[in-house]
């Protein structure tokens, strides 16, 4: 009867070990998936920054540098539903961003904005091609649409892979249109969520060489100056580890021209993630987190409990050997009568 048990138990043991695998390397990679129809607005907020506004004048606008401005940045993320990429069970999606950035004052002056669209790997959150629609507009009327076969707006974008890890990652740059690395500096904790830190640098980098009025630098009498555009940013962001999703973070950046020795700030100030927008994140994450914990935790727990099942079961196998050959040794020997 023992005998039965024991195969009972290391069945169960192996049929632990075995579903616990199935969940973290089948059903994980297969419905860990980033959704087709996200739709999420971030907000940021910054104050004392100086920035380049188009002031309205008639028909015409003039531009005209501020400083000391409050501004507020909203991004909007929506998944566009109706691209030929998108699969209902597919490994890749389609999603795309409209961003703006105004003045808090009563004029409410566009700084900057900007529309892109990209093909994405549900479960990694790179950009991936051939995608059919990627593209990205920074003035209006002006888009530029990227080639089937090549990824336009490489790295991640939007969020970090499932199962993020404590190693550099290559994060797009909408002003360099490149890749850059964001690196980990540490673990902290976001309203009680624990996160990983990462942070990317850009040294001053020209991005565009243009004509400008003279008065933006400096030269009030010359009408136009070619001048050219530099950029250097430092952007944080905090990334919840299980589910990859970007929680909070800022961006502390600074845009000038240079043109015959002079250099003139056009942006230069701090854009953080809202409160409000946080809590919003966070919420989000631990409610997925609570969804994939199935697919996480459980299989771990699988495995403790299966290991020790299989354990026992030979531990069993192996007293129940010893217990036969003891009696085996110890049973008299038969010695065959004289006739």
């Amino acid at each position: 009867m023992r005998r039965y048990v024991t195969f009972i138990i290391l069945g169960l043991g192996v049929f632990a070990v075995a579903a616990g695998l199935l969940l973290r390397f089948w059903a994980y990679p297969s419905l860990a998936k980033i959704p087709h129809d996200v739709d999420k607005i971030s907000v940021a907020h910054g104050d004392g920054i100086t920035a380049l506004v188009y002031v309205p004048n008639g028909d015409t606008s003039t531009p005209e540098i501020r400083e000391n401005l409050s501004l507020t940045s909203t991004t909007k993320v929506t998944g566009n539903l109706r691209a030929e990429e998108v699969v209902e069970d597919g490994d890749v999606t389609v999603w795309r961003e409209a961003s703006e950035v105004r003045t808090d004052d009563a004029d409410g002056l566009v700084v900057n904005a900007s529309l892109r669209s990209l093909c994405l790997d549900r479960f990694t959150g790179e950009a991936v091609a051939p995608c059919e629609n990627q593209f990205y507009e920074d003035t209006e009327g002006e888009r530029v649409v990227g080639e089937r076969g090549t990824v336009q707006q490489p790295g991640l974008n939007f969020k970090f892979p499932f199962d993020t890890q404590k190693r550099d990652y290559q994060w797009f740059d909408t002003t360099l249109k490149k890749a850059v690395p964001a690196n980990f500096v540490g673990e902290e904790e976001v309203k009680g969520l624990p996160v990983y830190k990462f942070v990317q640098t850009i040294p001053p980098t020209m991005v565009d060489e243009l004509d400008v009025p003279g008065s933006l630098v400096g030269q009030p009498d010359v009408p136009t100056v070619r001048a050219e555009l530099y950029y250097e940013a430092v952007r944080t962001v905090y990334v919840e580890p299980v589910t990859g999703a970007v929680v909070a973070g800022n961006e502390d950046g600074k845009q000038e021209l240079r043109a015959d020795g002079r250099s003139t700030a056009v942006f230069d100030g701090k854009l953080t993630i809202t409160d409000e927008t946080v809590e919003g994140y966070v919420a989000d994450a631990k409610g997925n987190i609570s969804s994939l914990w199935v697919m996480t935790g459980l299989p771990v727990i699988l495995w403790i409990v299966g290991g020790v099942l299989i354990l026992l079961s030979i531990a069993l196998l192996a007293l129940g050997r010893r217990g036969k050959h003891s009696r085996t040794a110890g049973a008299p020997t038969k010695v065959a009568e004289p006739v």
